[in-house]
């Protein structure tokens, strides 16, 4: 068919052709016969598109060319249409998919639907005003828990640690009078050996050393100078051994009774970071402090810490599983 259609396109040219040189060749005659001239003839080295054997079958059957053209033409199409079948068929591939996806959301929508329906069923659609329980947010034994051990956690993690800095306070204070109580003691005994100042003082002398003087030389010695001095100023005391040193009436010099003051002085400073050290010691054994109160709030704490952690974890974990299974429940419902 589609040769037939190329020779007649083509039959309708020559046609043309031919009537056009018919119709010059009668002017051609007219002008001659009117005008008798002489006109050169020229020879052709071209062929016409009349001359040629354009509806002979050998011109398209059998020429090689023309077989080349409708091979090629044969070709492109066959493959253009295998292209379009595969385009056809991954489009239609890709419509089935889609809606198998909207057919199962369909699908689970209406379970979804199914079983909302049948559980409003089962509840009550008539509810008075007298129905309403005076509480109505009923809460989860796990949230009455999880309040419970996070109010148990509060009391006991606030008054755990102030336990522990009372007992620690507290045997702070008793190292420390333990200390002073040495330090005065050995204070004493040092000033005991001061030439005449236990005879010159008599009941007074264990006054003169306090907690605040015990271990300062400069201290010391004016305590003992505001207690001397009034009873060496008095009548009879000037008899006194420690006042004759005092106003230089002895051989003995008054820089030695001042040396002896410093003497015990330092005693007393050592003899308290002594007592300290041995109260220290003494208190932080391993016998001792886990029967210290110290000791038993800093158990007490660390036990608590651990079970509240323990509960914590336990807790969040069901309530990370419960929002979790909330979540894919509503993200289905949305979709």
């Amino acid at each position: 068919m589609k040769v037939h259609y190329i020779n007649i396109l083509l039959f309708a040219f020559p046609l043309n052709i031919l009537a056009h040189n018919n119709n010059n060749n009668n002017n051609n005659n007219n002008n001659n016969n009117n005008k008798a001239s002489i006109t050169p003839h020229h020879t052709k080295t071209y062929r016409s598109l009349c001359e040629c054997e354009l509806y002979a079958p050998a011109s398209y059957d059998n020429n090689p060319q023309m077989k080349e053209v409708i091979d090629n033409f044969n070709k492109q199409t066959q493959q253009r249409f295998h292209e379009y079948d595969d385009r056809m068929v991954e489009k239609r591939k890709r419509c089935k998919d889609r809606c198998d996806k909207e057919i199962q959301k369909i699908i689970l929508k209406d379970k979804l639907e199914k079983q909302m329906a049948q559980q409003l069923d089962t509840l009550e659609t008539k509810i008075d005003t007298n129905d309403i329980p005076t509480c109505v947010c009923e809460k989860s034994i796990a949230d009455k828990v999880e309040k419970g051990c996070l109010r148990c956690g509060s009391i006991l993690g606030s008054a755990m640690p102030e336990l522990g800095a009372m007992g620690a306070t507290a045997l702070y204070g008793v190292v420390i009078n333990a200390a002073t109580k040495a330090g005065i003691d050995a204070a004493l005994e040092g000033l005991k050996s001061v030439h005449g100042l236990q005879t010159l003082l008599k009941h007074t002398f264990e006054q003169i050393v306090t907690p605040k003087n015990y271990s300062c030389r400069n201290a010391l010695f004016k305590s003992i100078d505001s207690i001397a001095t009034p009873i060496c100023n008095s009548q009879g005391g000037s008899r006194e051994m420690y006042c004759s040193i005092q106003s230089g009436k002895q051989f003995i010099k008054f820089d030695r009774i001042v040396s002896e003051i410093s003497e015990a002085a330092d005693m007393g400073a050592t003899a308290a970071e002594d007592a300290k050290l041995t109260a220290w010691n003494a208190t932080f054994t391993w016998e001792t402090f886990f029967s210290s109160p110290l000791g038993i709030s800093l158990v007490v704490t660390i036990c608590i810490i651990i079970i509240l952690s323990i509960i914590y974890l336990i807790l969040r974990y069901g309530q990370k599983k419960k929002l979790k299974k909330k979540l894919q429940y509503i993200k289905l419902l949305e979709e």
